[in-house]
C-alpha cells in the first residue's frame, strides 16, 4: 500500500500544502478502521488558586499528638515492668512492722511511703502472698511522728519534695494531649466540611486564567507568518491602550474578534500577542471549560468571567475553541439542553457592555461553520480574522523565530527548509525546529545542522526508519515500485519535482517518493490533477510493466487516485459528460455543518459520475504503463541504484535520466533551474 501524506484538494490556500510522497505500506490486512494517535500547563504568568493547607495542618497535630500520648505509655509501661511491684499496706501494718523493727528502708514523697522490709511478711493476714516491697500511705497526708519513729528504729530513710515537673508532665499527657488531639480532630472535619461546602457554591464561579498586564509574556514580535491577521488586530490594541481617541468621535467599541483558522496556525498565540501589546489584564478559558454536569453551571461561570472583566477594564476576554459551547442551537434531542443555557448567557453578556466599558471579546475555533448564527451578527462578534496556512515567506519567519535560541550551523537555510515544508503551520515548524535539535543534541554536536533539519522533515512527514529484514523479492519489488512513481513523476510535464526516492522503511511504508512543489499553490488545473492521478499509479503500472505481476502495495495509491478523480467530476466541473454541476456536500439546514448523509441526484447521475471517475483513472493508467514502457531502462536502472544505494536524490535521478538518454542535458539543466519537467 502506498501512502501518501493526507490532502484534500481545494481551491484555498490552507489546503495546497503537503508535498506528495507516496510509500509502500508493508501491511496487506483488508481495509478496516484504523488507529490515530493522539496529537499534546497553564499559560505564562497565570495565577493559579492558592492551595488550601489548614485541614493538613490539622491533621499533622492531630497525628504527632496521638504518637507522643502512645510513646509515652509506652515509656511508662516500660518502666513501670522493669522496677520491683509495690504492694500496698495499711498503714497500720507498716508502724506494726516498724515497731517489730522489720522496716530496711522508707521514702517518704508526698504523703506516700515506699520501702523494703528485712523478712518478707504475710499481708493480708491468712493469704500466702509474702510482702517484701510496699507502700503506704501517711494518715491525713503528713505525720509529724513518723521521722522520730525512723530514727529510734534505725531504719535508713529519705524523704523527696513533691515533684512538680512530673505533676506537669502528668497534667499535660492527662489532660492537655487529648483535649488538643480531640480539637485538632475536630478543627480537620469541620475545615472539611466547610471546604466541601465552599466547592459546591464555587462550582459557578469562573475558571479562567488571568495574566496581568505588567506581565505580558507575548507580543506581536513572536507572531510571524500572519500577517494580515496581525493588521486587523493593531487596530484592537490601539482601541485597549486609548479608548477615549476613538469614543469621542462616536464611535464603537469593537465587541468580539473571532479569529478562524487551521489547527496549529497560531490563533492563541495572536490572542495573547494582543494582550501582551495592549497591557491589559487577559482572562484565557477554553469553551469546554463552561460546561458542567450541574444545571445552569455554565450560565453562571461566564457572568462571573464577564463580570471579573468588567471590573478590571480594559481587559481581553479569549475563548478557546468557542465552538465548545457556540454550536448551532436546536440541534440536541433535549429542550432544556446545558451546552445552550450558556450559549444564550454568552450571547445575552456580549450583548450588554456599556459604552464606557473596555471590554473585548477573542475566539478562537477551527469549525466557524457550525457556530450559531446569533453569534457571529455584528453587535457580538464585529469582527472575522482568517488566520491561514502561511506562505514560503511567512513559514522563513516562523523558523527564524523558533530558532533564534538554536545555535544553528552555517551550511543551514531557513529559505530552503521554508519551500520544503509547504502545508506546514507555525505549530509544524516549531516541532522541526525541535526535532533537529534533539537530533543534533543525541549525536554530541556543537550547533543544529542542515542535515539535522533534513532527517527531523523525513521522521516528522514519512516516520522513523525501522530496521525491517526483507527478502530479495521484497526488495526488488519495492524498488520497482518506487522507481516508477519517481520516473512518472520525472517525465510528466506538470508534475511537481521528484526531490527523492527511499527504500528504507519508515513508519508503516517500505519505500517513499517524495515530489515537492516550486511553490505554494492556491490553485489547481486540470492538468496537474490529471498527472497527480497518473503520479499515484506510477508505482502500480512500473510493477505492472518490469515484473508482470502485481501485488498489494497499490492500495492506498488507489484511494488517492480514485479521491482525486472523483472531485474533478462531482466538485470541480472537469468531466464534460457530466457537466458543470457540483455534487459536493452542503450545508445541513438545521446544524449549518457540511451534510454528507444523503445524495442530492439521481441514480443515473451517480451512474455516469462512477463511469467518468472510472474513464479518467483508466485513461491515467494507460499513459503510465505507455510511458513506462517507452522508458523501460530508465526504470531498471532507478531500480538498480535504489538496490545499492536506497536512497536517491534529484541530482542522481538526473544523472540516470541523461546516461539513458530519457532527457538531453538541456532539459536537466532547465529542471535543475527550477523549469518544468519536459516528457
Amino acid at each position: 500500500m502506498f501512502k501518501q501524506n493526507p490532502q484534500r484538494l481545494k481551491k484555498k490556500a490552507d489546503q495546497a500544502g503537503a508535498r506528495p510522497t507516496h510509500a509502500m505500506s508493508n501491511q496487506n490486512t483488508p481495509p478496516g478502521p484504523q488507529q490515530q494517535r493522539p496529537n499534546g500547563g497553564p499559560p505564562d504568568g497565570a495565577q493559579q488558586p492558592p492551595r488550601n493547607t489548614g485541614g493538613s495542618w490539622a491533621l499533622r497535630i492531630a497525628i504527632i499528638a496521638v504518637i507522643a500520648l502512645l510513646a509515652y505509655n509506652f515509656y511508662q509501661y516500660f518502666t513501670n515492668s522493669n522496677a520491683p511491684a509495690n504492694t500496698s499496706v495499711s498503714y497500720s501494718f507498716f508502724l506494726q512492722q516498724l515497731s517489730n523493727n522489720n522496716v530496711d528502708t522508707a521514702i517518704v514523697q508526698n504523703g506516700t511511703v515506699t520501702g523494703t522490709f528485712k523478712v518478707p511478711q504475710t499481708y493480708p493476714a491468712g493469704s500466702s502472698t509474702k510482702v517484701t516491697n510496699y507502700q503506704t500511705y501517711e494518715i491525713g497526708g503528713n505525720d509529724p511522728t513518723l521521722e522520730s519513729q525512723l530514727i529510734d528504729h534505725n531504719v535508713s530513710f529519705d524523704s523527696k519534695p513533691p515533684d512538680q515537673g512530673n505533676q506537669w508532665l502528668m497534667i499535660i499527657v492527662e489532660f492537655v494531649l487529648p483535649t488538643v488531639l480531640i480539637i485538632g480532630v475536630f478543627l480537620f472535619f469541620t475545615r472539611r466540611a466547610a471546604q466541601s461546602q465552599q466547592n459546591i457554591f464555587n462550582f459557578g464561579r469562573s475558571r479562567a486564567k488571568l495574566i496581568m498586564e505588567d506581565r505580558p509574556s507575548t507580543t506581536f514580535n513572536d507572531v510571524a507568518g500572519v500577517d494580515e491577521a496581525k493588521a486587523d488586530l493593531v487596530e484592537i490594541v490601539d482601541f485597549l491602550k486609548s479608548p477615549q481617541k476613538f469614543q469621542r468621535l462616536g464611535g464603537r467599541i469593537p465587541r468580539g474578534v473571532l479569529l478562524v483558522g487551521p489547527p496549529g496556525t497560531g490563533k492563541t498565540l495572536l490572542a495573547r500577542a494582543v494582550a501582551g501589546e495592549a497591557q491589559v489584564p487577559f482572562f484565557s478559558m477554553s469553551g469546554s471549560e463552561f460546561v458542567e454536569v450541574l444545571v445552569g453551571v455554565g450560565a453562571s461561570r461566564v457572568r462571573d468571567l464577564f463580570d471579573q472583566a468588567k471590573r478590571a477594564s480594559p481587559s481581553i476576554i479569549f475563548i478557546d475553541e468557542i465552538d465548545a459551547v457556540g454550536r448551532q442551537r436546536g440541534t440536541s434531542l433535549t429542550t432544556n439542553d446545558e451546552r445552550e443555557q450558556t450559549l444564550n448567557q454568552l450571547l445575552v453578556e456580549m450583548d450588554g457592555f456599556e459604552s464606557h466599558q473596555a471590554v473585548v471579546v477573542i475566539a478562537a475555533t477551527n469549525r466557524p461553520d457550525g457556530l450559531d448564527q446569533a453569534l457571529l451578527r455584528p453587535g457580538r462578534f464585529d469582527r472575522r480574522v482568517t488566520v491561514d496556512r502561511p506562505d514560503w515567506k511567512g513559514r522563513m519567519a516562523i523558523l527564524a523565530i523558533h530558532s533564534r535560541s538554536v545555535p544553528l550551523s552555517s551550511d543551514v537555510d531557513l529559505q530552503t527548509l521554508a519551500r520544503l515544508t509547504p502545508g506546514m503551520v507555525g505549530a509544524d515548524l516549531a516541532n522541526l525546529v525541535n526535532e533537529a535539535a534533539l537530533l543534533a543534541a543525541r549525536r554530541n554536536l556543537d550547533k543544529v545542522t542542515m542535515k539535522n533539519f533534513e532527517e527531523a522533515l523525513d521522521k516528522i512527514q514519512l516516520g522513523a526508519e525501522r530496521p525491517l529484514v526483507l527478502t530479495e523479492d521484497d526488495l526488488r519489488i519495492v524498488a520497482v515500485h518506487e522507481g516508477g512513481h519517481a520516473l512518472v513523476g520525472l517525465l510528466s510535464e506538470h508534475s511537481d519535482p521528484v526531490t527523492k526516492v527511499t527504500i528504507v522503511p519508515r513508519g508503516q511504508a517500505l519505500g517513499v517518493t517524495m515530489a515537492t512543489p516550486l511553490d505554494d499553490r492556491y490553485n489547481y488545473s486540470k492538468e496537474y490533477l490529471f498527472t497527480r492521478i497518473m503520479f499515484a499509479l506510477g508505482g502500480r503500472g512500473a510493477e505492472d510493466v518490469a515484473l508482470g505481476s502485481i501485488t498489494t502495495g497499490a492500495e492506498n495509491d488507489f484511494q488517492q487516485a480514485t479521491g482525486i478523480a472523483r472531485q474533478m467530476v462531482t466538485r470541480w466541473g472537469m468531466s464534460e459528460r457530466v457537466g458543470l454541476i457540483s455534487f459536493s456536500d452542503r450545508p445541513s439546514p438545521f446544524t449549518g455543518m457540511m451534510d454528507s448523509g444523503g445524495k442530492e441526484y439521481s441514480e443515473e447521475t451517480a451512474k455516469a459520475i462512477d463511469e467518468e471517475v472510472h474513464r479518467i483513472i483508466e485513461d491515467a493508467y494507460s499513459k503510465v504503463k505507455t510511458l513506462l514502457s517507452t522508458h523501460r531502462a530508465t526504470l531498471d536502472r532507478i531500480a538498480q541504484e535504489l538496490r545499492k544505494n536506497e536512497i536517491l536524490n534529484a541530482d542522481q535521478l538526473r544523472a540516470i535520466l541523461i546516461a539513458t538518454g530519457a532527457i538531453d542535458a538541456a532539459t536537466a539543466h532547465a529542471q535543475e533551474n527550477g523549469g518544468a519537467s519536459l516528457s
